[in-house]
């Protein structure tokens, strides 16, 4: 019985191998964290970056976290990890897209795609968003993690402000503005 709470404790806790890819180029750039795919087949695809939360638009670092996105993913092909959508029918997923630039590498080990969420985070662009943190593998959870340790350590982005509003707090705080 303990072997089989383990084993289930592993397979919650490590990368799932039921994830579906998808690919697409991306055509559409919403927010920092909120991208447009389209398929091979014509197929438009509202993707949410998973494991991340950017700035609302009209925050303090909305438009620097669009752009930024928009920077690493317009106008390329992305390949998208997922296995879930949210309550608006996006795709919740891992972005994976080319590095900027030409890349030539000969290593056996060298990175081939970068993770877009985890860009946006080591940019001080983003946070780890904790709240779904169990969604994502263990690797993705200490990585996303230790990188936004490193960009709030060097104020970097966001972080530079003295008390930067996460945005699901802005969010609750516009919806109370708005509450009869």
């Amino acid at each position: 019985r303990q072997a089989l709470i383990i084993t289930l404790c592993l397979m919650l806790t490590s990368t799932p191998s039921w994830a579906i890819t998808l690919e697409g180029k991306v055509v559409k750039v919403a927010d920092g964290d909120t991208i447009t795919i389209m398929d091979d087949s014509g197929n438009k695809h509202r993707i949410r970056l998973g494991g991340i939360d950017a700035p609302e638009k009209d925050q303090p670092y909305g438009k620097e976290s669009t752009q930024s996105l928009l920077e690493l993913t317009s106008g390329k092909t992305v390949v998208i990890e997922y296995e879930k959508r949210d309550r608006y029918k996006r795709i919740i997923g891992k972005v994976l897209v080319d590095p900027p630039g030409e890349m030539f590498c000969m290593a056996l080990d060298c990175v081939k795609k970068i993770d877009a969420g985890l860009e946006q985070i080591k940019k001080g662009l983003a946070w780890h968003y904790k709240k779904y943190q169990g969604e994502q593998s263990v690797e993705d959870r200490r990585t996303y993690g230790e990188a936004e340790v490193d960009a709030r350590e060097k104020l970097l982005g966001l972080w530079k402000s003295d008390e930067p509003m996460a945005p699901w707090d802005w969010r609750r705080s516009i919806r109370e503005k708005f509450k009869p």
